[in-house]
């Protein structure tokens, strides 16, 4: 609809060349943005403003890392076709892009014949329209039957999600059910409870009422026993006055008489009182009897009730029970049913990582096709190289067989004869070609169109448009427009010598002209003769393809020749920060006369061995690591030369200013003590920390040039020479062997060490690694090992290692701390972790999915002892140290290399022990339900491991303290100045 707006401007053939490109240069980042090269490129092919050269270069270059950048670059070769290109592009435009070319131009699109300027035949354009309708209705196809597939997708994922939208519903129904079954429960619980303290306080009453009933048998009991005891008294005072009658009737006493008889008619009295009392006394405890067998009575009926109270309670009890058995069942079940949710959303994340893991692999498999077309391209470009060589033969044959006028009188079929029986020959038996001067280096050129001969200062002008080129979607500003040109005219100087090699850029053209044709050429070239050239004429088949190669600085270029004594034709400098190039190359050597010049630099080198072929990268090799590669060359080797001059001119400048000496800088750890030697004379311990700056001194062929290290900066302090990596390899050979046979040589050679108490090594081996990473890699190309053949590196070099790569680390914040042994740290952790500014690390209570999830991403440092559900975490640390404090970690060593991949580096301290600083801790150990023996055990069991660690550590002596007091004070000055060092880290070999 934009395009309908815009009004119809002029017609474009009437447009001149400046007007066409000023268009399009107005518009150039709308169709940098808009435009894709491999649509447009089949017809600017058909229109033969781009070659197929042009095509790989815009498709294929890896410096054009997106669409923009390539449309860029293919309008910058569409410049140099002048006004023909800027036509073919606008009418690729129109074609295949009908809205932007009204854009750019302010007309509306038309395939008709007459809108066309003619670059390209009515019928080929006719087919090539065609082709485009055609091609444009299959790609709407693809385009139709993706769209259906992808709606198809997207209506399934739908529905899926609508699946599992709905079991999420049903979810949370079933578990707002079990909620409600939940409370429902408690509610009968609690009834339960209510209905127990009520039977309770029934029972309670029972037995006040059981104890009254015993009461009141006691109390009956006792008046039973008071009726008898009176009744008892009766008898005897009934036995007593008829024993007083009888004797009152023996005795005659006149004068007791008148008693006898008192008493008796007073004990009869009492008689009738007694008499007159047990009645009521009786009355009133049957009264009592019938009450009490009354509330008995009723206290039985109450106990009735009770006990069947109680049988109803039980059965209640095991409803609910029952009840209780089908909840917990279909707590089960909806707890089953919400894993096996959790689990179908496990699956599809899982398949969503792999579904990832499948387009990674794919961009994988695109870069890789990327990497093999640049290969191929490198091959094309040799084949290339030798097929000029092959046509510069051919045409210095062809000058030697027959003068120059014979040639061009003869007729066309005889030519052609000619010229097949002398590609039949030369295929069949070569001649042998005249020497030529020596080539310059062959370079990759840029692909122009394919054009007759022209005149010296017209190549020129080539050059010059051909190499204002840019990867920006912007055109180019006119300062960077005046640069370039400055810079290509400086070029142009030197175009008087190279067209002696003009030649060399022509391919074999089938002769399709007249011999009419042939004359008026002859002719032209008879009037006016090209510049420059100082060799015969160029024959009539030979048309120039691709014009004067441009250096291009980030380009790998291979090269090919005779490498036999490689070190004697050519000289290196450099290391392994710099690079090595190529200082000197000797005159008349294979190295020479391929064109190998100084400032290139050496990035890899192939040669074959023992039937085997071999491959040495040196890209970030050392100077030694170069030379002994070099020196390992025999026969035909294949060189990969990257130009860097400028990088070469900084440092021979460094060398001449005595800056550097090499350019070598690496660090390493020392893994065994060295004292001073005739040959070196710097002596060094094990762990020490040294800076090496030179692999090859001059005048020594098995020493380094290295410094020591301050330990809290960067800074190089005494310096020397120290044994290179493998006179180093076999000092430590023979420490080991002396230290384990214990001879006399030994125990002279190393008192120093026992008198210091220092380590005397560390023994460390390339284990599992592929290669040292201190030695050039040779692989075997064939079987792509390690092993590349009796020649290659010792293999002691893939055992012990007297020195260790190590990189410096300037932690930004305060390090954990993590003592040992791990008894005394369990000790001394709380006691530290009160300190001012020091925390002890907390564990965190993880569920078994999440510990599942941060096992993986490997963020558990630890377990703890009571059990999986509480573990020291990654997270737990980071948060201590967020406050800018120390964490103090109670854990072992296990945790370090974990806590190095998250770039977080502790602080080692190792608390030595012994028999007599054991007992010093003994109320301590006992505290803490350990012993002496445990300590010891403990100390010597994982001081062995601490060599395995890839970084330093502290050691403390155990007899520089005396008591807890003082080693706490001495811990504390340790992390002081462990704090401000430099973390030296190594790669982990074990």
């Amino acid at each position: 609809m934009a395009g309908e707006c815009v009004p119809e401007s002029r017609d474009l053939g009437e447009m001149g060349e400046e007007e066409l490109w000023e268009l399009i240069n107005d518009n150039r980042h709308r169709i940098s943005l808009g435009v894709r090269p491999c649509i447009l490129i089949p017809y600017l092919r058909q229109a033969r403003v781009l070659t197929e050269m042009d095509e790989d270069e815009i498709l294929s270059c890896h410096n054009l890392t997106n669409r923009s950048m390539r449309t860029s670059y293919m309008l910058d070769l569409l410049r140099t076709q002048e006004r023909n290109g800027a036509v073919a592009l606008l009418e690729s435009l129109m074609i295949h892009y009908p809205t932007l070319y009204t854009q750019v131009t302010g007309r509306k699109p038309s395939t008709e014949p007459s809108r066309f300027s003619g670059l390209i035949k009515y019928s080929e354009l006719t087919e090539y329209l065609v082709r485009a309708v055609t091609g444009m209705q299959k790609e709407l196809q693809e385009a139709r039957c993706e769209a259906s597939r992808k709606s198809a997708r997207c209506a399934s994922l739908e529905l899926e999600i609508r699946q599992i939208m709905e079991l999420a519903e049903k979810s949370r129904c079933l578990q707002s059910q079990n909620e409600c079954i939940r409370r429902h429960l408690s509610s009968l619980q609690h009834d339960v409870t209510k209905l127990k303290d009520e039977k309770c306080d029934l029972y309670m009453r029972y037995t006040a009422a059981i104890e009254e009933k015993s009461a009141v048998n006691m109390r009956l009991h006792d008046l039973n026993l008071q009726m008898y005891q009176l009744q008892t008294d009766l008898q005897k005072a009934q036995s007593e006055n008829e024993f007083q009658k009888r004797r009152s009737l023996r005795c005659s006493y006149p004068a007791e008489t008148p008693k006898l008889q008192e008493e008796v008619r007073s004990l009869r009295c009492q008689l009738v009182k007694m008499e007159k009392l047990d009645p009521a006394r009786q009355d009133i405890l049957a009264q009592d009897l019938a009450e009490a067998i009354d509330s008995q009575v009723e206290l039985a009926e109450q106990l009735r009730c009770y006990r069947e109270d109680n049988e109803k309670l039980l059965r209640e009890k095991q409803a609910l029970l029952d009840q209780k058995e089908c909840l917990g069942l279909q707590v089960q079940q909806l707890t089953l049913d919400c894993n096996m949710h959790q689990q179908k959303s496990t699956v599809i994340h899982n398949q969503m990582k792999e579904l990832q893991a499948e387009r990674d692999q794919a961009y994988l498999s695109r870069d890789e096709a990327q990497a093999m077309i640049a290969r191929i391209l490198a091959e094309k470009d040799t084949l290339r190289c030798q097929l000029v060589e092959l046509q510069e033969q051919i045409c210095s044959v062809q000058a030697n067989r027959s003068p120059r006028e014979q040639q061009w009188q003869s007729s066309d079929v005889e030519t052609e004869v000619d010229w097949e029986s002398m590609r039949s020959s030369f295929k069949v038996s070569p001649p042998t070609p005249p020497k030529i001067p020596n080539r310059r280096r062959l370079c990759r050129m840029d692909a122009v169109n394919p054009m007759s001969l022209i005149s010296c200062n017209s190549e020129c002008e080539d050059a010059l448009t051909s190499s204002v080129r840019s990867r920006n979607v912007e055109p180019p500003s006119p300062e960077s427009l005046r640069r370039r040109e400055e810079t290509l005219y400086e070029d142009s100087s030197t175009e008087a010598v190279e067209t002696d090699f003009l030649l060399d850029d022509f391919v074999f053209i089938p002769s399709v002209e007249s011999e009419d044709k042939h004359k008026s050429r002859l002719s032209s070239s008879n009037d006016a003769s090209i510049d420059g050239l100082s060799r015969t004429s160029v024959p009539p088949f030979l048309m120039r393809s691709r014009q004067k190669a441009i250096r291009v600085n980030g380009r790998v270029l291979s090269i090919s020749f005779q490498g036999e004594a490689l070190l004697g034709q050519l000289a290196v400098v450099g290391g392994n920060k710099t690079g090595v190039f190529v200082h000197q190359v000797t005159e008349g050597t294979a190295a020479h006369t391929v064109g190998i010049s100084p400032g290139s630099q050496i990035v890899e080198v192939k040669y074959e061995q023992n039937q085997k072929a071999l491959r040495m990268v040196l890209e970030d090799s050392t100077l030694e690591e170069a030379m002994w590669a070099l020196g390992q060359v025999t026969g035909l080797c294949h060189l990969s030369l990257r130009p860097r001059q400028d990088d070469y001119e900084a440092l021979l400048q460094q060398l001449q200013s005595s800056e550097t000496s090499s350019g070598d800088s690496f660090y390493v750890r020392v893994n065994l003590s060295l004292p001073a030697g005739p040959n070196w004379n710097l002596a060094v311990s094990c762990n020490d920390i040294i800076h090496v700056t030179n692999t090859r001194p001059a005048g020594t062929e098995d020493s380094w040039h290295a410094s020591q290290v301050h330990p809290f900066k960067l800074l190089d302090l005494k310096s020397g020479s120290v044994p290179n990596y493998y006179r180093a390899q076999r000092l430590l050979i023979r420490a080991i062997e002396e230290m384990s046979f214990q001879t006399k040589k030994s125990q002279k050679a190393w008192r120093f060490v026992a008198r210091n108490k220092k380590k005397a090594v560390r023994i460390v081996g390339t284990g599992r690694q592929v290669r040292n990473p201190l030695w050039v890699s040779v692989e075997d190309q064939n079987t792509k090992s390690a092993e590349s053949g009796d020649t290659s590196a010792p293999r002691s070099c893939l055992t012990l290692m007297p020195y260790s790569l190590v990189t410096p680390h300037f932690p930004p914040v305060c390090r954990p701390v993590l003592l040992l042994p791990t008894i005394l740290g369990q000790i001394l952790n709380k006691k530290i972790a009160d300190w001012q500014g020091f925390q002890l690390c907390e564990p965190e209570v993880l569920s078994s999915s999440e510990h599942a999830a941060r096992l993986q991403r490997s963020e558990i440092l630890e377990e703890c002892e009571q059990g999986r559900s509480c573990s020291y975490t990654l997270q737990s640390v980071e948060k201590v140290m967020k406050k800018g404090i120390h964490c103090v970690l109670p854990l072992g060593l296990d945790c370090v290399r974990r806590l190095h991949r998250a770039e977080i580096y502790p602080i080692i301290i190792f608390i030595g022990q012994s028999a007599r600083s054991a007992r010093k801790l003994r109320s301590k150990l006992q505290r803490h339900s350990q012993s002496e023996e445990q300590l010891l055990a403990c100390s010597r069991s994982e001081e062995p491991l601490l060599d395995k660690l890839p970084c330093l550590y502290h050691s403390v002596a155990p007899d520089s303290w005396c008591d807890q007091t003082s080693l706490l004070t001495n811990l504390r000055t340790v992390i002081w100045e462990e704090q401000k060092k430099i973390v030296w880290v190594e790669p982990d070999l074990w």
